[in-house]
């Protein structure tokens, strides 16, 4: 089987609250999501998607994904999309770095490879380990009294795991985590994010003020130093997200014992073969993740959940339905929210199918 086409379309995620906001004043508001087509001579298609959070959460923008699938593309036609490790090799070769721009065409072709064979996904990334997969909210940061407000809601849909976006002015934020935690049962989880937005002086103090709270610490400072000296200075349960940005972070992060938790967004590290890599690195050391993306709708729902299906339960702190932050519909057949919880499609590869009226006309085609 050879690539002989891919096929690029540019798709608008308005958002279901109007605004998304998190640390240092950074907010979205409409997401500039991409999506992959990648064709064969076989008559198989495979699709992917990637969505990055803005051009200021990581090193990766969304006509960023644009302009790297034009270096990559003709690199790529003519290779075996179902020989995922040469796929890989292609690309790292024709483009250092740029991982986020590499997903897609890595994920279109694990599509692929699961039609090709008749498998989910989950089944090929390593089997069904679990029937579900548990989901946690994001609350966008707001003032005390409305983000609490709005986990109570999401609470009524069945949530029961939050992340809280912090990472403002440290007043603020204390009074944002205690008021939101204290709206929530004894049984529910609460991670304050700060997405890299205190300094040390200020991370410090809120974990200070916070110490008496059952809550998880999320990714406090900007360097992977920074976060490792304020893990140093509390108890609190520690993630880290920014600073894991494939294998080789991860594994200094294990050895060096710098966080409880792990959140692993399948496009900062290159695809499902990368971060497939990591979930079982996780695994095979005791470390619990959230499995989730940057951002995107449908067709990255359905690759966080084939990921999160086939690792186990009690490594799975946590997993992200994005399509159920949107009011665009990209793909049938995707994953839906149901108390909280997601599963996997059974249908071969990501299981799921496009809706063309929603993609719109090709912003690029590479043949």
């Amino acid at each position: 089987m050879k690539i002989t086409a891919i096929t690029v379309y540019q798709v608008d995620l308005p958002l279901k609250e109007g605004r998304y906001s998190w640390s240092n004043g950074n907010f979205v508001e409409v997401f500039d999501s991409t999506v992959v087509e990648i064709e064969t001579d076989s008559g198989l298609l495979g699709h992917a998607e990637c969505c990055p959070l803005g051009s200021a959460y990581l090193p990766s923008f969304a006509r960023g994904v644009r302009a790297g699938l034009a270096e990559l593309a003709p690199h790529l036609i003519g290779q075996d999309p179902c020989n995922l490790g040469q796929v890989n090799r292609v690309m790292d070769a024709a483009l250092r770095g740029h991982p986020y721009a590499k997903a897609p065409i890595d994920i279109a072709c694990w599509d692929i490879l699961g039609k090709a064979t008749g498998q989910p996904l989950y089944t090929l990334l390593g089997g069904a380990a679990q029937d579900d997969v548990v989901l946690y909210r994001a609350i966008s940061q707001e003032a005390p009294d409305i983000m609490a407000r709005k986990i109570e809601a999401y609470a009524a849909e069945g949530y029961s795991k939050f992340q809280l976006k912090v990472g403002a002015d440290a007043n603020d934020d204390i009074e944002r985590i205690h008021t939101t935690r204290a709206v929530l049962k004894p049984s529910d989880l609460l991670v304050a994010d700060a997405n890299t937005g205190w300094t040390r002086h200020e991370a410090a103090r809120v974990v200070g003020a916070i110490s008496s709270l059952d809550v998880y610490v999320e990714q406090p400072c900007l360097t992977y130093e920074e976060c490792l000296s304020i893990r140093r200075r509390t108890a609190l349960p520690f993630v880290l997200d920014e600073v894991i940005d494939g294998p080789g972070t991860l594994v200094r992060g294990i050895a060096g014992d710098a966080m409880d938790v792990v959140n692993l967004k399948i496009s900062k590290v290159g695809g499902l073969s990368r971060a497939r890599l990591m979930r079982d690195l996780c695994v095979e050391h005791g470390l619990p993740m959230t499995i989730e993306d940057t951002w995107g709708g449908d067709i990255t729902t359905a690759a966080i959940a084939h990921l999160a299906r086939s690792t186990p339960a009690e490594f799975t702190f946590s997993a992200t339905d994005f399509n159920s932050y949107g009011t665009v519909d990209i793909a049938e057949g995707a994953p839906r929210r149901v108390q909280g919880r997601m599963t996997a499609p059974d249908r071969p590869g990501l299981g799921i199918t496009p809706i063309a009226d929603a993609l719109g006309a090709p912003v690029a085609r590479y043949s």
